[in-house]
C-alpha cells in the first residue's frame, strides 16, 4: 500500500492539469512495488510514496492525450462522456491503493510540502477522517473554504440572490468568520477542492454519494463522516493554490441546475422533504423573479444578449424543476 493516492477528476481543463500534475511531482515517476505509480518527489514529499490517478470526463480538449503523453505514470481512467464529479472520483478511489485519498480538483496547484504536512498531521491524529488545506486563490489572498452546516435559513439566503440581505451574523458563521484563518481547527465540512481522506474513514462512511452529480458532494460525504463520529480537521500550513471552477464555467444553465438541485438532495436527505420542497420553491421563485428582472432590463436595451442569454438559462431552470 503506498501512502497517498491523488484521484484528480478532470474536464476540459488541459492547461490547468498540466500545471497541476506538474505540481504535484510531473512526469518520470518510479513505478511502487504494487503496480502503482511512486511520485515520492516533487512538492518536497521525498519520503512518500504517492500515486496519482487522472479520471477524465469525456473531454475533448486533448487532456487524454496530455495524460499518455506527458505523464506517462500517472494511472488514467478515460471515460467516453461526462459521468459527473461523485461517479467519477469514486472510480478513482475504487482503484486506489493509498492508505490516505487526496480528492483534488485539477485547477489546483499543490505548494512546498503541503502533502506530507497533511499526512503527517493525518497520521499523528488517528482519529481525523479528514485533513484540508488552506486554499489561496491566484493572487495568494486566503480562498473561503470552511463551513459550518447549513441550516434552512442558511440555504435561503446562501448563494441566491438575497445574499447581500442576509441578517449579520447567519453567513459570518455559516462561513466560520468568526474564527482565524491561521490556526489549525475542527470544522463541519470544506470545499472539495483539496480533501485528504483516511481510508479507513472512507470504507466506514462509504464512496461519494453518484446522486450528487456536481456540488454537495463534499458536503454530504463531511456529514456522513462527521455523524460516524470522525474528525474533519483544517490544516492551514499546508496550502494549495486554487483556480477555482474553472470546469462548471463552461456549462451554463446546467451549472445552476446541478447547484440548486444538489442544494435540495442534500436537504432531503439530512433534513426532510418538507423542508426539501420549502426550499425548493423559494429556489424557483427567485429565479422566476429574475427572469422578470432580466426581461425589464432587455426592454430598456440595456445589454440584450447578456439579458437574452441568461433569461433562457433561468427558464431552463424553471422547466427542471430542480428535481433529482
Amino acid at each position: 500500500m503506498v501512502d497517498l493516492s491523488i484521484v484528480i477528476v478532470s474536464w476540459n481543463v488541459s492547461t490547468l492539469l498540466r500545471r497541476c500534475l506538474q505540481s504535484i511531482g510531473g512526469p518520470g515517476a518510479s513505478r511502487g512495488r504494487d503496480g502503482s505509480d511512486a511520485l515520492g518527489r516533487g512538492a518536497d514529499a521525498a519520503d512518500l510514496t504517492i500515486e496519482i490517478i487522472v479520471v477524465d470526463n469525456g473531454s475533448l480538449d486533448g487532456s487524454v492525450e496530455l495524460v499518455r503523453e506527458q505523464f506517462g505514470d500517472v494511472r488514467l481512467i478515460a471515460n467516453e462522456d461526462n459521468r459527473g464529479f461523485s461517479a467519477a472520483n469514486n472510480q478513482g478511489i475504487r482503484v486506489a491503493h493509498g492508505r490516505y485519498v487526496l480528492v483534488l480538483n485539477p485547477d489546483t496547484e499543490v505548494t512546498g510540502d503541503a502533502l506530507a504536512k497533511l499526512v503527517a498531521f493525518a497520521d499523528g491524529h488517528p482519529d481525523v477522517a479528514m485533513a484540508v488545506p488552506q486554499l489561496l486563490n491566484a493572487d495568494g489572498t486566503i480562498q473561503s473554504s470552511r463551513r459550518r452546516f447549513p441550516t434552512l435559513l442558511t440555504a435561503l439566503f446562501e448563494s441566491t440572490w438575497l445574499e447581500p440581505w442576509a441578517p449579520g451574523r447567519l453567513l459570518k458563521h455559516y462561513y466560520v468568520l468568526d474564527q482565524p484563518n491561521d490556526a489549525i481547527q475542527e470544522v463541519d465540512w470544506v470545499t472539495g477542492a483539496a480533501m485528504l481522506v483516511r481510508r479507513e474513514a472512507i470504507d466506514e462512511v462509504g464512496l461519494l454519494d453518484e446522486g450528487f452529480f456536481m456540488y454537495s458532494e463534499e458536503l454530504d460525504w463531511c456529514r456522513r463522516i462527521y455523524e460516524a463520529g470522525w474528525r474533519i480537521v483544517y490544516v492551514p500550513t499546508a496550502q494549495v493554490v486554487h483556480y477555482g471552477g474553472k470546469s462548471s464555467e463552461q456549462t451554463g444553465a446546467a451549472r445552476h441546475i446541478h447547484f440548486q438541485t444538489s442544494k435540495v438532495r442534500y436537504f432531503r436527505k439530512h433534513h426532510s422533504r418538507m423542508t426539501a420542497e420549502v426550499l425548493r420553491w423559494f429556489l424557483l421563485a427567485n429565479y422566476a423573479w429574475q427572469i422578470g428582472l432580466e426581461g425589464t432590463k432587455w426592454l430598456m436595451g440595456h445589454k440584450r444578449p447578456l439579458r437574452a442569454r441568461r433569461i433562457a438559462d433561468y427558464h431552463q431552470v424553471l422547466a427542471s424543476g430542480l428535481r433529482s
